[in-house]
């Protein structure tokens, strides 16, 4: 999705030069790169106080999430942070190296009428070149998404692979009377309203382009599966079984759709079509059988089933549907999400009457616990590099939508306390 225009700063890097940038991070919070983030400076045209503190509150929030990062405290910074630098030549790195920064932000902005140009670099102190720049072109109300795509490119350019800031968050809130359909930015800012149902939605999740988005409502008094398209606002029913058509997932192809029917008494995962027609059935057993979720290549799929007595996360391959346990642990295994790199689920699991979220690898092995309360933890959805899972929690009071690191860390909230807010989904990137 092009919001605005990005404008490509032209860098001309060896590969040798680049490939010595990256630093490999299997898990945020392993390492900490000094970083000073500085202020964005105007460059021509009227000052903004406004402009260049909110661009850099979100890249700030965005790069600290990541835990990457150790920033230099800004009250230490010389002279340096108060000239323009936008090209190597005109930054004083030594000053930066006696404040102990080995990385260092910064940027200008522009204002001309409607429209704005931000101007962002990163800079490699300890080398003394610039690593990598963009120029963002839109209005003073596209401020914030230039400041999470740059912060998606910082992350590219020190690990090699961007992050997922530039994302969208959809989620289920009763803000408006009714649970409906929401979406947010990944900080939790401009949520807008998607569905006016006047009933029940639940479920959302987003097609593989982040274009669509899948959900359950019973507008028409039957939990039907629904599709919305996201900018043009249309919306058609997609699965009307009678009984229930819930927790539809699209395939990474696009292709097809696992979901839980119940048109002959018993849940089951099924596959369909985009036009709703059905394509294969996944399970049969006497228990119930919900929650799916596709594995990154599509040959398995994760759901949740009681046939063995408790609630459990099985594995199941899509051609031939024969399934297999993957947790042991626990009496209540619920709500599995496949991670993009394809080695561990998510899930939650109730224990001691709380519930919480734990990750576990495919062969079911490592099993890892994230939250420990207070509080309930549930519906557990990976960001699109793996790096974060956002969940629903009410450990503030009302049940609200909250971002943690992949190991459990950095868990800040992102919905006010003024709603009921749940089962998240994080978009791919646009």
């Amino acid at each position: 999705m092009r919001w605005f225009m990005i404008c490509f700063f032209c860098l001309v890097l060896p590969w040798s030069a680049l490939a010595a940038t990256e630093i490999e991070i299997s898990s945020p919070g392993e390492q900490s790169i000094p970083l000073a983030l500085t202020r964005l400076l105007p460059n021509k045209g009227p000052e903004s106080a406004q402009i260049s503190g909110e661009f850099n509150e979100v890249l700030d929030a965005d790069l600290d999430l990541s835990g990457l990062f150790r920033f230099v405290d800004p009250e230490a910074f010389l002279d340096d942070a108060q000239r323009i630098g936008l090209y190597s030549i005109q930054v004083d790195f030594p000053q930066w190296r006696l404040l102990g920064s080995e990385t260092l932000i910064k940027g200008t902005y522009k204002i001309e009428g409607d429209k704005l140009t931000i101007e962002a670099r990163l800079f490699d102190v300890v080398n003394r070149k610039l690593l990598t720049g963009r120029r963002y072109v839109g209005e003073a109300k596209d401020v914030r998404r230039m400041a999470h795509a740059f912060a998606d490119l910082v992350l590219k350019e020190l690990t090699g692979e961007e992050g997922p800031f530039s994302a969208r968050i959809a989620y289920i809130s009763d803000l408006s009377g009714d649970k409906e359909l929401w979406l947010m930015d990944v900080d939790g800012k401009r949520p807008i309203r998607l569905t006016n149902h006047r009933s029940i939605v639940l479920n959302p999740d987003f097609s593989p382009r982040g274009k669509e988005i899948l959900f359950t409502s019973y507008r028409a008094n039957n939990p039907d599966l629904y599709r919305k398209e996201i900018y043009t606002g249309k919306e058609a029913k997609l699965s009307y079984k009678q009984g229930l058509n819930v927790a539809g997932r699209m395939s990474p192809n696009g292709r097809e759709i696992a979901l839980t029917l119940s048109k002959d008494g018993n849940p089951e995962i099924y596959l369909i079509g985009t036009t709703g027609r059905i394509r294969k059935r996944i399970t049969d057993s006497w228990g119930i059988d919900s929650d799916p979720s596709w594995s990154p290549d599509g040959s398995q799929i994760a759901f949740v089933s009681n046939r063995q007595g408790n609630p459990h996360i099985f594995i199941a391959d899509t051609f031939s549907g024969q399934a297999a346990r993957l947790t042991t642990q626990g009496k209540y295994n619920a709500t599995p999400a496949w991670g993009p790199k394809g080695e561990r689920i998510a899930f939650t699991r109730q224990s001691g009457g709380q519930f919480d979220i734990y990750t576990i690898n495919i062969d079911g092995t490592d099993e890892r616990r994230l939250t420990f309360g207070p509080g309930n933890s549930e519906h557990p959805r990976w960001s699109p590099d793996g790096r974060f899972i956002v969940y629903s929690s009410d450990k503030g009071g009302n049940r609200a939508i909250y971002v943690m690191r992949n190991d459990g860390t950095g868990a800040r909230r992102l919905t006010k306390l003024d709603s009921d807010c749940r089962h998240p989904a994080w978009s791919p990137r646009w």
